[in-house]
């Protein structure tokens, strides 16, 4: 068959299944019309954090350019989800570098995740040199074109004095107003100290209540019992701005998690993170997978394989090296 058309053939197969479908759907019955709201697609918004691969980084093997491609070409991915430890410098130069490699291959920057700018430290002048960086990394994430920026609260008790809390959404309300005012969010995200137990969390997202603030979740990342955990999970999803899914949560209850996300209305992006430091591009790829998967089973409205794939990745993950 020509290619023309092969082309035809296919266009025309798919238009007689979507008007097939729509005439199902149009019964004119209510539970017809909430059965096809259920089962419209949630769109397949997916990365990978560039930590995933710092031992490669650490190696020499992968800076953030080849971090970009992997994105691209390796994953087939549509957006990047960038830890500033790849970035070499926070000169305006060099980030356009960055940003031009990211419009040259379509990627949404979805996150720029920033460490050492956490906002409290106990010594004034380390507390300083964090706000000084913070500030360097507001104005990466514009050039960058970042949907999201991660500065942690710091603090490692199990809850702020009350200079440290006041401290720490003062600073909050700065942030959250320069990134409104620049066309992005930030905020903090539970994977350690004191953000890390929800009562807390809770308690700053209320004080900071900016438009520009919001929370990146680490899946399965908080303090306490495994009920408090996954109650925060479900909790805090209305706040959500950006998500890390590591490896346990991905090799176990995925699904459920992603699903706490989507029925909040979440828009942002599920992104994939591994901490080994070791076979991270297939690591990555199992996970990236299952990921794809959940998303393949929303779009197709293949409940019933849920349950199976379930057991399938926990299988999988007791296989992994």
């Amino acid at each position: 068959m020509a290619t023309s058309n092969r082309r035809d053939f296919l266009r025309g197969s798919l238009a007689a299944t979507v008007t097939a479908a729509a005439s199902v759907l149009s019964g004119g019955s209510a539970s017809a019309q909430s059965a096809a709201r259920a089962s419209s697609p949630t769109p397949m918004r997916l990365s990978v954090l560039s930590y995933s691969f710092r031992g490669l980084l650490q190696e020499g093997k992968m800076d953030v350019f080849g971090y970009l491609e992997s994105c691209k070409y390796r994953y087939h991915l549509r957006a990047a989800d960038i830890w500033n430890g790849f970035l070499t410098s926070m000169e305006e130069s060099y980030l356009k570098k960055v940003r031009e490699a990211l419009d040259e291959r379509e990627l949404v920057l979805a996150d720029l995740c920033a460490d050492r700018v956490h906002i409290w430290e106990d010594d004034p002048a380390a507390r300083r040199k964090n706000y000084d960086f913070a500030l360097a990394n507001l104005k990466a994430a514009e050039i960058l074109g970042a949907r999201f920026l991660r500065v942690d609260a710091g603090g490692r008790g199990p809850t702020w004095t009350n200079e440290q809390f006041d401290h720490i959404v003062s600073r909050y309300k700065e942030y959250a107003q320069w990134a409104y005012d620049h066309g992005f969010k930030m905020g903090a995200e539970n994977h350690w100290g004191t953000e890390g137990i929800w009562a807390n969390l809770q308690k700053l997202y209320q004080a900071v209540d900016h438009p520009g603030f919001g929370i990146s979740c680490h899946i399965g990342g908080w303090q306490g019992t495994q009920a408090e955990k996954d109650e925060a999970d479900r909790l805090v999803a209305p706040w959500v701005c950006h998500t890390h899914f590591p490896w346990n949560i991905t090799e176990g209850p995925l699904e459920e998690k992603m699903k706490n996300l989507r029925d909040a209305g979440y828009q942002g992006y599920y992104s994939v993170e591994h901490h080994t430091g070791r076979n991270e591009y297939a690591a990555v790829a199992i996970q990236v997978a299952r990921v794809r998967a959940v998303f393949d089973r929303w779009r197709t409205g293949d409940a019933a394989a849920s349950s199976d794939a379930s057991r399938k990745t926990r299988k999988a993950g007791a296989t992994k090296e």
